[in-house]
């Protein structure tokens, strides 16, 4: 975790020159707080994706330690993918009166009315990954559609036989299966359009789902009824949203008995999904820089605590449903495949060569110079 936080300090540059600020608060925005005693309240989604758990609430609470003088402290819950939970441990934060919230909504549009009831209590809103709808007032997250472009561009790579070191033989000729994420996540959505963009009019996209809460199990028994339906010779490619999924898909098609595997795209660049990269059974995956994404948040917290202003924070702004013109921080993302493992995660920090060089994969990490 240490090497992920010190590129954190590096690749959140934007966000980092908030701590300018601080420096010049009493003298250019009355009314600035500088105790350092700030509660933070941080709501996760689900703990299905390693991410979450693993990454994005270690990163923030120390980054809240290392701004606060380690007087700061951060009250967390985790909603295992239940809107109505979320809303009750958000509506709880409140009365435990937080000084500011990092919410990853469950379901946008549902926390809604907690978020407002946040906003009537004179407690701020950092909408985290997902754009949850009402009045919050920043927003930090990845390039979201751009995640849906790498995917699609990287999957029909692979299809047109240009990709390498692809999973699978891959065909344009043949169906393709799309498996989104939940229709209750607003970035869902961005990632299918983005997808869509790129393999549209160049695909025949034979089926396509919205996977129920994102769970792997959804999506393995989604691919069994789409290999039922097509067939298993006609699939020669498969557009996954995440890594959690494709793992569901490809142990789908594995049971089918494909053993020349379609390429399969994801996201998140979890380890088990690395390993499958380098097993040659996933093709790509997307990477997400988790640490600087969840320092962002942090500092937007801090920020908004202190009553400052998120202005040097942010990159630009975002119209939500509910708001108009939200701070904004947006972290760029990476294609990851085969090729570039030693100089993205492992460079990163992310995971060791050891720890994705399982005895499993270890003939085909020497392959790849992965040592």
């Amino acid at each position: 975790m240490n090497a992920l936080l010190r590129r954190a300090a590096v690749a959140a540059a934007a966000p980092a020159m908030a701590m300018s600020l601080f420096g010049c608060a009493t003298t250019e925005e009355p009314g600035v707080r500088m105790s350092d005693d700030i509660v933070v309240g941080l709501l996760l989604p689900e703990n299905q994706a390693a991410r979450y758990e693993q990454f994005d609430k270690p990163v923030i609470e120390e980054r809240i330690a290392l701004l606060t003088n380690s007087k700061g402290t951060v009250r967390y819950a985790n909603a295992k993918n239940d809107a109505d939970l979320q809303t009750q441990q958000l509506e709880s934060m409140i009365e435990d009166k937080v000084d500011v919230l990092i919410v990853d909504a469950v379901d946008s549009k549902a926390i809604a009315g907690a978020i407002e009831k946040a906003d009537d209590a004179d407690i701020p809103v950092v909408a985290f990954d997902r754009l949850a709808e009402g009045p919050i007032d920043g927003y930090v997250s990845f390039d979201n559609e751009q995640v849906g472009h790498i995917q699609g561009k990287s999957l029909l790579k692979a299809l047109k036989g240009e990709a390498g070191s692809g999973s699978g033989p891959g065909s344009t000729s043949g169906k393709v299966v799309m498996m989104n994420g939940a229709l209750t996540d607003p970035n869902a959505a961005m990632f299918k359009k983005g997808a869509h963009t790129e393999l549209d009019g160049k695909v025949d996209i034979g089926l396509e789902y919205d996977t129920k809460d994102w769970k792997p199990e959804n999506a393995k028994a989604n691919m069994e009824a789409a290999i039922a339906s097509l067939g298993k010779n006609a699939i020669t490619g498969v557009y996954s949203a995440n890594d959690g999924m494709a793992g569901g898909i490809i142990a789908s098609l594995k049971a089918a008995g494909i053993t020349d595997l379609p390429p399969v795209t994801g996201q998140d660049a979890e380890l088990a999904a690395v390993q499958r990269i380098v097993a040659g059974d996933q093709y790509m995956t997307v990477y997400k820089q988790y640490a600087p994404e969840a320092a962002a948040a942090a500092e937007m917290a801090i920020l908004l605590a202190r009553n400052m202003s998120l202005g040097a924070a942010a990159h630009t702004d975002i119209d939500t449903p509910t708001e108009k013109s939200v701070p904004t921080v947006r972290i760029p993302v990476i294609a990851l495949t085969k090729d570039n493992i030693k100089e993205t995660v492992v460079t990163d920090g992310l995971y060791t060569v050891e720890q994705i060089c399982v005895p499993k994969v270890q003939a085909e990490c020497e392959k790849l110079g992965l040592e």
